[in-house]
């Protein structure tokens, strides 16, 4: 435990570093971080309005009651100090000043907390959705499901850009772009001026789903479902990040929303629909090894290469797959790693990726690098293997084709 705090704080300082390194050269990131941010998010939502409003309230009353109650204490220290000749009065059991810090302390609660529970009860008020959308946290990623209203039936996972990863590794962010860390390949898209319904789950370890400037902030449970909403009131891009602390990856977790009009919107679904049409792949159909080999390879970028790296080495932890037994050895165990996990959730589970992909990771795996087996995995058998029903060895590409 002590090593994994270590190299959490190693990485958490590198991180900080990196952040201060940048913060007077990088520019403000409309609908995400300013740079020398002091204030919250500018608002998106009503309900965030309502908590800056809030906010400010509570701090206004809590710094007026600090002036308040040290002025008249330091001017009672002041002006019956010992050296003037002050002498202590003796009373006791004064009504009067009972009533008073008694009622005065009631009132001011009253007022703090009648807009904070009108808030907190809108917050959590996610009847009457014009969009549900299904949020699961991944290690390290997002996966959005659209379950109701327009857009019903889309599915993506959304991962950070691979040349973020890549200019973080490296060390050197001079010349890192105002989204840095917070650019992703498949962001979270909503129209605007339509209530959306949020609903957080998690597939390994809890996660958070939080965007500022909507004032949204739920924690992602395996195993337990949570909602929220939000109503954007424009256009834009809107940023955020996985809020709780779930391994290695965590600073590496973007979310983000654009919201579009009305009319780009249909537009934005339309085409997503065309393109999962144009994408499905049947899983009945038999690959060839180069055609395999060439989505796998797709497939480890986006999915695989953030832990093992793309040359295949891994890194600490992370066990390499370049010359590994696993990946030389028939495939059922490594089919069942990426359906089941390993390590307690340390190697996560890939079951949201469809058949087809899970078949061209491994046979990319198995035939790349110095892992040269002419194993084959053909999208059918990750079907059996779903069903529990894994293969005993691996054909080969000869065999298969």
């Amino acid at each position: 435990m002590k090593s994994i705090s270590t190299k959490l704080g190693f990485w958490g300082t590198l991180a900080m570093a990196q952040g201060w390194s940048l913060a007077h050269a990088a520019a403000d990131l409309p609908g995400g971080p300013a740079v020398n941010q002091l204030n919250l998010h500018p608002a998106a939502t009503r309900i965030a309005q309502e908590q800056h409003f809030l906010h400010w309230m509570m701090l206004t009353i809590c710094t007026v009651i600090f002036i308040g109650v040290f002025s008249v204490m330091f001017y009672s220290i002041w002006k019956h100090r010992k050296s003037r000749g002050a002498q202590a009065a003796n009373f006791h059991e004064s009504a009067t000043v009972e009533v008073v810090w008694t009622v005065v302390p009631f009132i001011i609660v009253i007022l703090m907390a009648l807009p904070a529970t009108k808030v907190l009860v809108a917050q959590k008020d996610t009847t009457n959705a014009d969009l549900t959308v299904k949020v699961t946290g991944y290690q390290w990623k997002w996966g959005y499901d659209y379950i109701n209203g327009e857009g019903q039936g889309l599915s993506f996972i959304s991962t950070l850009d691979s040349s973020h990863r890549r200019l973080s590794d490296s060390g050197d962010v001079s010349k890192a772009p105002n989204d840095y860390l917070l650019k992703v390949d498949n962001p979270l898209v909503v129209p605007v001026d339509r209530k959306v319904r949020i609903i957080t789950t998690a597939n390994d370890v809890i996660h958070s789903f939080m965007v500022p400037s909507f004032g949204i902030k739920q924690d992602a449970i395996p195993g337990f479902v949570r909602d929220t909403w939000f109503r954007a009131d424009k256009t834009g891009d809107y940023y955020g990040q996985c809020a709780e602390l779930c391994g290695k990856e965590h600073a590496y977790m973007p979310i983000h929303v654009k919201v579009l009009s009305g009319d780009d919107y249909k537009a934005w679904v339309e085409a997503q629909r065309k393109m999962a049409a144009a994408r499905q792949d049947d899983p009945g159909k038999v690959w060839t090894l180069p055609d395999l080999v060439a989505r796998g390879e797709k497939v480890y970028a986006a999915n695989c290469a953030a832990c093992h790296q793309a040359n295949g080495k891994g890194a600490g932890p992370i066990k390499p797959l370049d010359g590994s037994a696993l990946v030389q050895g028939p495939p059922a165990e490594m089919m069942h790693v990426l359906l089941e996990g390993r390590a307690n959730g340390a190697m996560p589970a890939w079951k949201q990726l469809s058949d087809t992909e899970l078949a061209a990771v491994v046979t990319f795996a198995k035939n790349h690098w110095s892992n040269k087996t002419g194993q084959i995995v053909q999208p059918s058998q990750f079907v059996a293997a779903r069903a529990g029903k894994f293969p005993e060895g691996g054909a080969t590409a000869a065999a298969s084709q």
